[in-house]
């Protein structure tokens, strides 16, 4: 598996580096660490930065800060190296979105991992604006790590989708070996047609699927708001990492965006979240 970590020099990047090679040193994976340095051209046109320096001026700040965090790439690629994951510098320069999105298309990566915070005083302020439109625009899965601890327990918020098996089919052999408990939670949306029937095959549709891996998931369905519900049982159950499909039953038909309860999701958990995204997924019709 091939795996793009964004980093810069926050903390968090670091650390979701670092995570990452821990996540996957039970699995076979090659890791790229992608820094982004800053367009000179362009902020030396912004008057607003740095109004006064010269071009040189700028020129020399962002040589001094990527020489900064290419240093501490290499000692977190070196933690991944002693856990025999091949880690990678990489940098590249310009808008950070536009260039994590291609530099993860052209070098076809299975997987985004980017750092965010992981608390903040005002509810919905736990991401970023690069956050957000990689979720939105990323073709691959994407995973936001933030207050990261040994996966024990998984939560995936199943709602029946092919999205959410692709989701389960993601998992299954990344954890294969350290099987960690999973819970497959469907919520029951009584206001847009779903019966009992169809939550339990949703759950059942689930057990199958990891079952086949060799893992024994709990079952669990409620009734209400899908991200209330699900916030509720991360808080409440304190799991290690919430998994769910990109799409909801209103997936888009031409625009490659996620969901607002998934972004939602993202957004108001503290937990690490891997939103998993397959542009063929179709819902399957309540019953």
């Amino acid at each position: 598996m091939k795996i793009l970590v964004a980093v810069d020099q926050s903390e968090e990047s670091q650390e979701a580096l670092r995570c990452t090679c821990h996540l996957l040193e039970h699995f076979e994976a090659k890791v790229d660490a992608l820094y982004v340095q800053p367009d000179v051209v362009e902020m030396v046109a912004d008057s607003s930065y740095a109004p006064f320096a010269t071009k040189a001026d700028v020129e020399q700040a962002v040589a001094a800060e990527a020489e900064k965090v290419l240093d501490t790439i290499l000692e977190s690629c070196e933690i991944c190296m002693g856990g025999k994951i091949p880690c990678t510098p990489q940098i590249a320069v310009g808008d950070p979105t536009e260039e994590i999105l291609n530099f993860a298309e052209k070098g076809r990566y299975e997987l985004i991992v980017l750092g965010a915070h992981g608390r903040s005083s005002l509810r919905g302020f736990l991401l970023g604006t690069v956050h957000s439109k990689i979720l939105h625009h990323a073709l691959q899965p994407v995973l936001i790590l933030r207050n990261f601890r040994p996966i024990q327990k998984i939560l995936v918020a199943y709602r029946g989708s092919q999205c959410d098996q692709g989701a389960l089919q993601f998992i299954a052999p990344l954890f294969a070996k350290q099987k960690p408990e999973i819970t497959i939670m469907h919520v029951q949306e009584t206001e847009l047609g779903e019966s009992e029937e169809f939550a339990q095959a949703c759950v059942l549709t689930g057990e199958d699927t990891l079952r086949e891996w060799g893992y024994t998931p709990i079952k669990k369905v409620a009734k209400g708001d899908f991200v209330d519900e699900i916030l509720k049982a991360v808080a409440v159950q304190r799991y290690d990492l919430l998994v769910l499909g990109a799409y909801g039953h209103q997936r888009p038909k031409y625009l490659k965006i996620i969901s607002d309860e998934a972004l939602n999701l993202v957004r108001l958990t503290t937990r690490p979240v891997l939103v998993y995204r397959d542009y063929g997924s179709k819902m399957i019709s309540p019953a």
